[in-house]
């Protein structure tokens, strides 16, 4: 193993951060806060630590998977326990276990909160939460292989680790360009949300903040209302177009942006997550209609719900709680499903759905026509029998993680619906559950092993387990 370059790698993303961390802090100052001294100080501990890292350039800069998988999963660690700093040190969180909640929930575009109320909460702070929500909604591996040179090749190893998926490609030849190409696309998307929100009476400052967090479907409130607080249909379809659209994957918005219209309309994949958003609305649009004046209505508030929890964002407009349960299961359906690979979303992904369905499809074929010999075809490839075995090898530890999460909550004195609902919003980094953990609730009311526990598990949710996982592996350190 390379550990000089993954010290070096890693050092250079803890800059990146240190610098970031100044944007908040430039917040801070123009609203005379406080906190913006907060985010001056540990910029500047996180830079220095980084620069230390980094201090010198090794002499083998190639990064290999190994050493991918090690720089994704701790630099994700570190960077989310240097980013929690400034709430301990500002004093406006001054537990370390709710910081970092916080913070991960920020990085890994959950938007799950400990947070009782945000009226108390700066502006700078509020920046900040909102901002790791964009940060790591992309990746900021991705963002530093794009605009700053880490090795002298196999860079890829890295997307691969980072970005959500089953299969990870290029749209050019260079992996560098490729994720430029993707970070250009990024934000052009997110400036015309913030001006469209803008113009839709949204203030500024609220409009760059919930942009942010719709582009990296994250979901954190800028208030306590959330969006139903501005009360506004024109804003809410905004969202509601943008976070279907950042759920999306984004090889395909290029597709279409460059006039390469025909692999956008054969994607199995976007049919698919396409199919489910309109099913899901039109069953949760009749079944909810009773509790509405319209059709419309419930088809205002359906579509705004299925979308952001299938994209994972976790925006809520209304108390879904409420709904009857045929709606609240379709939804928690949703948040396992989860948006398309190479997206900003969470979840298990639409691809690995529909590879695994056609797989089980394959095996059934196979059981009355034995001698048959078929390959597994997926948007127009045949899918290897490795990516079979990575998927299945994803959904064990998926499962483990979720299982083991589960029983450590179940230490806690509250109800079934409420830890289950925590851990699956959690590892599918959407948001909100249900129940105690709902869209009018939150999680500061767990013990710290909970929110340790679940901090975790939306790392490994994430970063999709292995880049996680394997740190705990005693043969992944060896050289």
């Amino acid at each position: 193993m390379n550990r000089k370059m993954v010290i070096f790698t890693i050092g250079k993303l803890l800059k990146v951060e240190g610098l970031l961390l100044l944007l908040p802090c430039l917040v801070g100052l123009f609203y005379h806060e406080q906190a913006a001294i907060a985010y001056g100080m540990v910029a500047g501990l996180t830079f220095f630590a980084g620069t230390l890292l980094s201090w010198k350039q090794p002499k083998n800069r190639t990064i290999y998977a190994k050493e991918g998988f090690l720089i994704v999963g701790v630099s994700w660690t570190l960077l989310s326990l240097f980013g929690c700093l400034p709430f301990m040190v500002s004093g406006e969180i001054p537990s370390l276990a709710d910081a970092f909640f916080e913070t991960v929930s920020g990085f890994t575009t959950t938007g799950s909160s400990i947070l009782t109320t945000l009226k108390e909460i700066s502006h700078a702070s509020l920046f900040w939460r909102s901002f790791t929500h964009w940060v790591g909604g992309m990746g900021i591996l991705v963002f530093t292989v794009a605009f700053i040179p880490l090795a002298s090749g196999r860079t890829m190893h890295i997307l691969k680790a980072e970005m959500p998926g089953p299969i990870i490609g290029k749209l050019v030849s260079k992996v560098s360009v490729t994720a430029r190409i993707l970070y250009v696309i990024y934000t052009v998307l997110t400036v015309i949300q913030i001006i469209l929100l803008a113009l839709g009476g949204m203030p500024l400052f609220d409009s760059v903040l919930n942009s942010f967090a719709t582009a990296g479907t994250g979901g954190f409130a800028m208030s306590d209302a959330g969006i139903a607080g501005y009360g506004s249909a024109y804003i809410e379809g905004v969202i509601t177009v943008f976070m279907i659209l950042f759920g999306i994957n984004f090889n395909l918005i290029y597709f279409f942006l460059i006039g390469k219209i025909l692999p956008v309309l054969k994607s199995e994949e976007l049919r698919g997550y396409l199919g489910v958003i309109t099913v899901s609305t039109l069953l949760i649009t009749i079944n909810i209609s009773s509790q509405f004046s319209s059709y419309l209505q419930a088809f205002r508030y359906a579509v705004f719900q299925v979308a952001s929890i299938i994209t994972t964002t976790g925006f809520t407009t209304t108390n879904y709680d409420l709904w009857p349960m045929f709606s609240q299961v379709i939804l928690l359906l949703l948040m396992f499903v989860g948006a398309c690979a190479g997206s900003t979303g969470g979840g298990i992904k639409v691809s690995r759905i529909q590879i695994l369905l056609k797989n089980a499809l394959q095996e059934l074929k196979k059981i009355t026509h034995s001698r048959s010999v078929t390959s597994l075809e997926y948007e127009g490839e045949t899918i290897t029998p490795k990516t079979i075995g990575n998927i299945h090898a994803y959904l064990v530890l998926y499962l483990l993680v979720f299982v083991i999460s589960l029983l450590i909550l179940s230490l806690e004195d509250i109800n079934f619906q409420t830890i289950f609902s925590a851990v699956a919003t959690c590892i599918n980094n959407v948001g909100p559950g249900f129940k105690a953990v709902g869209p009018t609730g939150n999680f500061g009311f767990l013990s710290d092993l909970s929110k340790w526990t679940l901090s975790f598990a939306m790392l490994a949710g994430r970063l999709e387990m292995f880049p996680i996982l394997l740190l705990f592996s005693k043969s992944f350190w060896k050289s």
